[in-house]
């Protein structure tokens, strides 16, 4: 399984905090699992995605296997 992490607003519109899902996931996985406001807010490009603590540079590039941690970072207000 992977551990999903929803960070700040993303957890509200998720409605948990985390769940888990079937490995392996990939970039198109996610977006599959996912729904409504949700489900475009990650797609946005200002959402980040870290894999095991380490930013993704390209969301597409997401390869996660059993036993990782995928975070989902919104975007980040203020200035």
């Amino acid at each position: 399984m992977v551990r999903l992490v929803f960070l700040g607003k993303l957890a509200d519109l998720a409605g948990v905090a985390e769940r888990e899902i079937e490995a392996p996931l990939d970039w198109q996985g996610l977006v599959d699992e996912l729904h409504g406001p949700l489900r475009e807010t990650v797609m946005q490009d200002r959402t980040r995605i870290a894999v095991n603590g380490a930013l993704l540079a390209d969301k597409a590039a997401l390869q996660a296997r059993a036993g990782d941690e995928v975070a989902l970072l919104p975007p980040v207000s203020g200035g």
